[in-house]
């Protein structure tokens, strides 16, 4: 009986302590490998929509305004990537719901779309992927206080991964002389990540992030290729740009995807994987551009 009781009762604590989890959400892939790392198993990670969405054009739906009524707390881009739950909020009364956003401690590049506007790409950069994680963490340590250090810890080692990994490409970027070199990009989503490795984009070949250039435009960036002689064009894995085989017949650039983690599947080790492949094809890249 005595067993019986012991654990009956350790069910019970169990059972509540699972009750008394934060439930915070996520608008974006980023944010869930992020607060799955920050959290543990001491919050409850919860996407606002489902997986294979393309945030740029998606719609809320009822069982998405559903789940945002059950969370603590939710960690969002805020300046440009996850416009579909930004404009939600704005039309919902939900006085017990904490939004972190999880870029107010960066330094922005601007989108190039006016003074108020920013690229907010910055999920592709380890630099601002560490600030991120330290931002949400704090803040999860506010509204959880009892688990503030447990948060902290856990960036912590997650900042210091992110860094071990940037640094073994690093020091393979730095026995490379890339005074001559020239990159274009489909568009400027990966500003953040280039310019921690001291790199300048030439040409942004859209016009806007998901505009495919028109006839005029496109032999336009040809020619600048062909003039600056550049080298690498670098366009986004897991999306179609009809535009990126014309350039590279006419000119011979070398094409490299980088990932923009934000398809497949919500997973706790996304951005590290992904992040690797990133650092992977920059150095592929750079490597082959100042190549005889």
């Amino acid at each position: 009986m005595k067993r019986v009781l012991l654990g009956a009762l350790s069910l019970f604590l169990c059972m509540t302590a699972q009750a008394d989890r934060l439930v915070v959400g996520i608008t974006l892939h980023p944010y869930y490998s992020y607060v799955s790392q920050v959290a543990g198993e001491r919050a409850e990670v919860l996407p606002v929509i489902e997986s294979g969405f393309n945030p740029h054009s998606y719609e809320m739906q009822p069982s998405d305004l559903r789940r945002l009524s059950r969370m603590d707390a939710l960690v969002v881009n805020g300046i440009g990537h996850d416009e579909f739950v930004m404009h939600a909020l704005e039309n919902l009364e939900l006085p017990n719901l904490t939004v972190i956003y999880a870029n107010q401690d960066l330094p922005l590049l601007s989108s190039g779309r006016g003074s108020n506007s920013y690229n907010p790409h910055t999920f592709v950069s380890i630099d601002a992927a560490i600030r991120q994680v330290y931002t949400i963490a704090r803040e999860l340590g506010q509204l959880d206080p009892d688990n503030a250090s447990y948060y902290q810890a856990n960036a912590l080692r997650y900042a210091r991964e992110l860094r071990a990994m940037k640094n073994r490409y690093l020091g393979r970027i730095l026995e490379l002389d890339l005074s001559g070199v020239r990159i274009a990009s489909t568009h400027n989503a990966y500003g953040y990540l280039l310019q921690e490795f001291g790199i300048g984009i030439d040409t942004v070949i859209e016009p806007a992030h998901g505009v495919e250039p028109n006839a005029t435009q496109l032999q336009d960036t040809i020619e600048r290729i062909r003039a600056a002689n550049i080298r690498a064009l670098f366009t986004e894995l897991d999306m179609e740009n009809r535009y990126v085989s014309v350039i590279e017949d006419a000119t011979g650039i070398g094409i490299y995807h980088f990932s923009h983690m934000t398809h497949g599947e919500y997973d706790a080790d996304l951005v590290m994987r992904e992040m690797e492949h990133n650092l992977a094809t920059l150095v592929k890249a750079l490597t082959a551009a100042v190549s005889p």
